[in-house]
């Protein structure tokens, strides 16, 4: 239910599946969630499998295909696919009563242990409990483990990259410099070019220091464009400046009309959507590169869920959208013109800012738009994919998120769909990514963050 392509993920291992679990999946078919309609593409798979088997081949197991690709192209083989197909004494000790679809599972895990003693037989759950008990019990449980994009959030690719002390002494070899519109480049040469990414960052932590953006890599040569400073007050974005480097790297990222997709992570406070609708207002409004900003977010609540919200998409989706409102505030009370002015401009942005519920979006196409999407770590892989092939041409699509504030059930920080798009885009060259470190909000969220 979590994964439907789970049962050719196991490359050479026999997988066994219960009768509870088919009734399992059978009492989870229906409705529009996202569980059930995994559950209906596996009950897809599954007929597809068994379609053409006759009751021997069943009971000696169904080939699988691997998950995994030989040197030809080909799908190699992978184990074999058994349904239980008679009845097993399970043996479950009395610590465990009743009759439970968990305890069943168990009982079956059992059995298996004790008809196949040879083999290593595991119980593969994403429930904890059920592999809480399983090890209380004396069988060998597992989590699901092929949906992690990375083995730990720490790893996480984080688009900079500090530079040794001796870097120029290693790189600085042959090196050439040159200006293309009054923007400065380096082709530099060396062993440490090839570890960086198309659009990573690179910097020296001193004063001063050189701060670029990777744009080519060819082997071990590199060309480097030197980034834009909009932390200087000749550079601000609608009245913004940048407060550090990390945020100066990804106003770069923003503002550069070659990066289709950009993906911006960080703590709560440390100015994501703030820069983001900065950005989107300056080339929405005065470089006319977009139409409009279209703004949107997963609807998860905090605390208790007040009920259905009346009115049309756009006024159902205005609670969520506080973030949107806060920051327009911003960034609209430094305009001249006092309270009338104001409001001029409040209506003017109104209508260049559409919020669109994620409900809707299936089917749909954005062309020449700005579409931001707040709180991307509540989405799965799928919806992800399903959300960023909306993009079509003259679109710019920016995800902000938190990995460490994931509110979706069975979602966890490697399995996130922000963390999945970050790991999987790193190696294009029209996509950025940033992570954010320090926040910028005020000194009180600042030290919340830090201390709670």
């Amino acid at each position: 239910m979590h994964d439907p392509t789970a049962i050719f993920r196991f490359d050479e291992h026999d997988i066994y599946i219960p009768m509870i679990v088919l009734e399992e999946l059978d009492s989870g078919k229906k409705g529009l969630s996202e569980a059930a309609r995994n559950v209906r593409q596996v009950s897809r798979f599954l007929d597809e499998l068994i379609a053409n088997a006759t009751k021997g081949q069943i009971d000696r197991g169904l080939t699988l295909p691997s998950g995994r690709y030989g040197n030809g192209g080909q799908r190699q083989a992978g184990g074999r696919l058994f349904f239980q197909t008679k009845v097993l004494d399970s043996g479950l000790p009395d610590t465990l009563p009743g009759h439970g679809a968990d305890n069943a599972i168990l009982g079956q895990t059992l059995a298996l242990q004790r008809e196949f003693a040879d083999a290593r037989v595991t119980l593969v759950s994403k429930d904890i409990n059920l592999r809480i008990k399983a090890t209380i019990i004396g069988v060998h449980a597992e989590d699901y483990f092929s949906d992690k994009t990375i083995e730990d959030a720490d790893l996480l690719y984080s688009g900079t990259q500090a530079l040794a002390d001796d870097f120029w002494e290693k790189h600085g070899k042959n090196m050439q410099s040159w200006q293309e519109q009054a923007r400065t480049y380096y082709r530099v040469h060396g062993p440490m070019t090839r570890d960086w990414h198309v659009n990573q960052f690179v910097f020296q932590n001193e004063p001063d220091g050189l701060e670029a953006q990777v744009k080519r890599i060819d082997g071990n040569e590199c060309v480097l464009e030197l980034v834009r400073d909009y932390r200087s007050e000749r550079h601000g974005i609608w009245g913004i400046n940048a407060r550090n480097r990390e945020q100066n790297f990804a106003l770069n990222l923003l503002m550069d009309p070659q990066i289709d997709f950009v993906t911006i992570l960080g703590p709560a406070g440390t100015g994501k959507t703030l820069l983001t609708l900065a950005a989107g207002l300056v080339q929405t409004l005065e470089n006319n590169r977009y139409s409009e900003i279209i703004m949107t977010r997963v609807t998860i609540p905090l605390g208790e869920d007040i009920g259905f919200l009346p009115g049309t998409e756009e006024e159902k989706m205005e609670p969520w959208m506080g973030a949107l409102m806060d920051n327009l505030e911003v960034l609209t009370q430094s305009q001249e013109g006092g309270s009338w002015g104001r409001a001029a401009t409040n209506d003017l942005l109104r209508n260049r800012i559409k919020i669109r519920s994620l409900n809707f979006m299936r089917g749909r196409t954005f062309l020449n738009r700005f579409l931001i999407l707040d709180e991307a770590q509540n989405l799965t892989p799928k919806q992800m994919k399903a959300l960023v092939t909306r993009a079509g041409p003259g679109t710019k699509l920016i995800c902000l998120g938190n990995i460490a504030q994931i509110d979706t059930p069975y979602l966890t920080e490697t399995t996130s769909g922000l963390t999945y798009v970050v790991n999987r885009f790193r190696d294009w060259p029209h996509s950025g990514h940033i992570t954010l470190m320090r926040g910028e909000r005020s000194r009180l969220a600042d030290y919340a963050a830090e201390i709670l």
